[in-house]
């Protein structure tokens, strides 16, 4: 049998709840298949570990990580640690550090889940982003002067390389190909006049090997609107690390909201583990409480599942995730129901079979 080590950062507020029924789910899957299993390890990384500790994790953290074959985490940050600690010295050090360099993110409305936009259908709402997820916006790069002065500056650099840029265009463009989709290039380059005229050209060039593929190129701006108004007109879309972070979140929103929106982050030559989550924030409000949604972390081990080669049980998973809304059966009250985070959990494992 093959055996997957992954390792587990449930992290802060409710992502020790939701990373409970992920863990769950895989295990049910493994029993059910027969063929591999997982040994899943835990580590208590994150803020509260911050507030003892003075650091998200330890010296030793990515080490550590570097001999499994997949991360799984749950939520990051809690009241009391800024935002700027708590997601650049876990998530974005761990993408960063093991070169996760494609985030990809599904945007697809299931059946029964509640769209906010009046007449659109399932069919309408079914993208894949590629976001940028290693440079770009969020490389870090940049300056404080005169620090509390009248004269103060800051400067936040944005990173944009053509391998960075190379490498996740021709992702895309590979994966529009595969799947027989349309390319969408969201950029800015009326007013970004080197990142994102950088980012356009590139698009173009590896475009010339992909004859095949029909593509499309929009500004961030009008991106948005038509994610809106026309949402059908996206397949595969591909942008930016700081572009990528919005649309996506504009599109959970118009997929059923943040309780169904997961992200893979993946390091596709598997020289560094991948990384799967649920996109949602910590939620400190409702922590504890057992009432948060534990799908968008059951579709991120979905992906885990494609990223290993067992896209059957992905899509069982999706399907389930889908038979679920539809029927109104077992889901938490975001979803319009009344059924706990452990109750939501355990009915996908039992409609797995």
């Amino acid at each position: 049998m093959e055996k997957y080590k992954i390792a587990v950062i449930p992290g802060d507020g409710i992502g020790p709840e939701v990373m409970t029924e992920a863990v769950r789910v895989l295990n049910r899957v493994s029993e059910l298949d027969g063929s591999f299993g997982f040994e899943f390890t835990t580590y208590p990384w994150g803020c509260e570990y911050y507030l003892k500790n003075g650091e998200m994790m330890p010296a030793d953290g990515m080490e550590t990580l570097k001999q499994y074959d997949a991360i799984l985490l749950g939520a990051v940050g809690y009241p009391g640690v800024p935002d700027h600690i708590s997601l650049r010295d876990l998530l974005l050090r761990i993408r960063h550090d093991f070169d996760e360099y494609v985030n990809l993110r599904p945007v697809k409305l299931l059946k029964g889940a509640q769209c906010p936009i009046k007449g659109v259908k399932p069919e309408d709402v079914d993208m894949i982003y590629i976001r940028e997820n290693s440079e770009g916006e969020y490389a870090g790069s940049g300056a404080w002067l005169y620090p509390d002065s009248p004269q103060e500056v800051v400067i936040q650099n944005g990173v944009f390389s053509r391998k960075g840029c190379e490498r996740v265009i021709r992702y895309a463009y590979e994966l529009a190909k595969k799947e027989n989709k349309t390319l969408t290039s969201i950029s800015k380059g009326n007013a970004l006049n080197y990142s994102m005229v950088f980012w356009d050209k590139i698009f173009a060039e590896v475009g010339k090997e992909y004859p095949e593929v029909k593509t499309y190129s929009y500004l961030v701006d009008a991106a948005s609107m038509f994610m809106v108004k026309d949402p059908k007109r996206f397949q595969v879309v591909v942008t930016s690390n700081l572009f990528g972070d919005i649309l996506t979140d504009l599109g959970a929103a118009i997929a059923g909201g943040m309780g169904l929106a997961a992200g893979a982050n993946l390091n596709p030559e598997r020289t560094f583990p991948s990384m799967f989550e649920p996109i949602h924030g910590s939620a400190p409000d409702i922590a504890g409480k057992g009432i948060a949604n534990p799908l968008a972390s059951i579709w991120a081990a979905s992906q885990l599942l494609d990223f290993f080669g067992h896209e059957d049980w992905g899509k069982k998973i999706i399907d389930t995730i889908e038979e679920m809304l539809v029927n109104q059966d077992t889901l938490t009250r975001d979803q319009g129901g009344t059924a706990s985070c452990e109750e939501c959990g355990k009915r996908v494992t039992e409609l797995l079979g």
